[in-house]
């Protein structure tokens, strides 16, 4: 169980300091913080270097590129990073250092198999082969971290999120996997550490939301998005099941104004349209988690303070309509 009303954010921050990173994480979402990734301290803990770090045959340059030696390429090999201890994961290494006696929820994320897979075959290793290596090198990632983190923070309960943007485009023609494909090397990921931690998954494009459901996530992050009504049977379901929605409610392609007013209509008006179409009104407030729609990465550290200031205001906004809702049905 999760307290309503919570706000995180997606992980990837701009800072070049590992301890502003955090003190930043935990003065904008103390409820629900997340492990930072700082790809302007070093693009090793860019998205695809840091999932590629300790591959086989991989190496990493100082630009985050990866550079793909076919000799030494090997699916069954071990990743070289078993205690997280490379330059890839700093952030991470600053976070759990600093919230060593924390005893609620915490998020860590780390790259999904489909964006992974993606990058090894645009770096020259055959379709099969990158996917099934990136297959079983998330798998083993996924338990080292949620296994790590239990380690450091034995008392937190512990989320964590594949971060999979190329499962927007599973359905393209001319993607080199299939979406049955996609979606067992989603769900085999999770499934590995699914009765140690909360899995959720995150997908900042536009995609099929039947798609994205078929991989089991408990917590499922999308960008707020009316079309998402089209598919209220489907969300219903999820929900009444004891899913979760994190509600990507915060743009982070442009401006984004000086109140939340307009936000929070515009979150409200799909919460209607999907209670209209049979959704469960608590059930959308009380099982919902706000935050950015994307990373800040690519923002100044001004830009990032005022897009996760809207991220608390919009969870405060949220935790009065959930504390009300409850009341109104006796629960």
């Amino acid at each position: 169980a999760l307290p309503s009303g919570l706000s995180t954010g997606i992980g990837y921050l701009p800072h070049c300091d590992p301890g502003d990173a955090v003190e930043f994480v935990l003065r904008h979402s103390p409820r629900l913080p997340s492990a930072p990734s700082l790809p302007a301290r070093s693009r090793r803990e860019g998205m695809i270097a840091q999932a590629a770090s300790g591959l086989a045959g991989v190496t990493i340059a100082d630009d985050g590129s990866i550079h793909v030696d076919l000799n030494l390429v090997d699916p069954e090999a071990p990743l070289d990073d078993k205690r997280l201890s490379s330059d890839a994961w700093v952030g991470l290494r600053a976070f759990l250092t600093a919230i060593a006696d924390r005893d609620g929820p915490i998020k860590v994320s780390l790259t999904g198999p489909v964006t992974l897979g993606l990058a090894l075959w645009g770096a020259g290793i055959e379709i099969d082969l990158a996917f099934r290596i990136a297959g079983l090198a998330v798998r083993n990632r996924i338990e080292r971290l949620v296994d790590h983190v239990l380690l450091r923070v034995p008392q937190a309960q512990v989320l964590v999120f594949l971060d999979e943007p190329a499962m927007g485009s599973l359905t393209d023609d001319g993607f080199p996997i299939g979406p049955n494909e996609g979606i067992d090397l989603v769900s085999s990921a999770m499934a590995a550490v699914e009765a140690k931690a909360i899995t959720g998954l995150h997908c900042c494009t536009a995609v099929d939301y039947r798609l994205l459901l078929s991989t089991g996530p408990r917590i499922l992050s999308v960008p707020v998005d009316e079309r998402i009504a089209k598919h209220s049977g489907l969300v219903g379901d999820y929900l009444d099941r004891g899913g979760w929605i994190a509600w990507g409610a915060v743009p982070t392609d442009g401006t984004i104004g000086t109140s939340v007013d307009r936000l929070w209509r515009r979150l409200s008006s799909v919460w209607c349209d999907l209670a209209n179409e049979g959704c469960d009104p608590l059930l959308l407030r009380t099982n919902a988690i706000i935050t950015p729609v994307c990373g800040l990465a690519q923002h100044g550290v001004t830009q990032a303070e005022q897009v996760m200031e809207h991220t608390s205001r919009l969870a405060e906004r949220l935790q009065g309509q959930a504390a009300g809702a409850r009341i109104s049905v006796g629960a």
